[in-house]
């Protein structure tokens, strides 16, 4: 039995989710998501940024009470319940996603990310942010490797929309004298 759900493809074919790769991405995103904000809580105080490379890249430990670019300060419970719904969406996502790479790749980032996240707002009442980039006072606003893995992911759905056959397995040409196959 493959561990590969089929999914109902375009022109009536059928596609398989590549399950196995998905939860590989997702997990791996979850693993050095928690890791480095272990450490980072560990080694690191609010306020006492510590210099990378030079002003460019700092180490800043910051408690986002809210969602993306600290909006919605102290709202972590209802993002909590909407990250719920969202890693709900990415599943049902990812089962149409077939055997898209590309989608399978950024959906198990979105994924990964999501979880990350939902973690810390779950058992801290906030998300973990340490990564501070820019230069002088111009900063970008502090984030972590949940929010990066879900930046990447959205721009490789950005790809795919403009491109929606990127990713697709390529059809193999059969050899003259040869039916093209049924599964396409």
């Amino acid at each position: 039995m493959s561990d590969r759900r089929p999914v109902a493809g375009q022109g009536g074919g059928v596609r398989e989710a590549r399950w196995p790769l998905f939860v590989l991405v997702a997990a791996t995103v979850v693993v050095l998501d928690q890791l480095t904000k272990a450490w980072i809580l560990a080694n690191l105080e609010v306020g006492r940024p510590v210099e990378i490379v030079g002003d460019w890249l700092r180490l800043s430990l910051s408690h986002n009470t809210g969602a993306l670019f600290g909006l919605f300060r102290d709202s972590a419970p209802l993002f909590a319940l909407f990250s719920i719904a969202v890693i709900g969406l990415i599943l049902v996502y990812e089962a149409r996603a077939g055997r898209n790479l590309y989608a399978t790749l950024a959906l198990g980032l979105l994924f990964g990310g999501a979880i990350g996240n939902l973690s810390d707002r779950i058992r801290l009442g906030y998300v973990v942010d340490f990564v501070d980039a820019g230069i002088g006072s111009l900063r970008w606003y502090d984030f972590n490797v949940a929010d990066a893995s879900i930046s990447c992911a959205i721009l490789l759905l950005i790809a795919l929309a403009i491109w929606p056959k990127l990713g697709e397995p390529r059809e193999v040409a059969a050899s003259p004298g040869e039916a093209p196959s049924a599964d396409g």
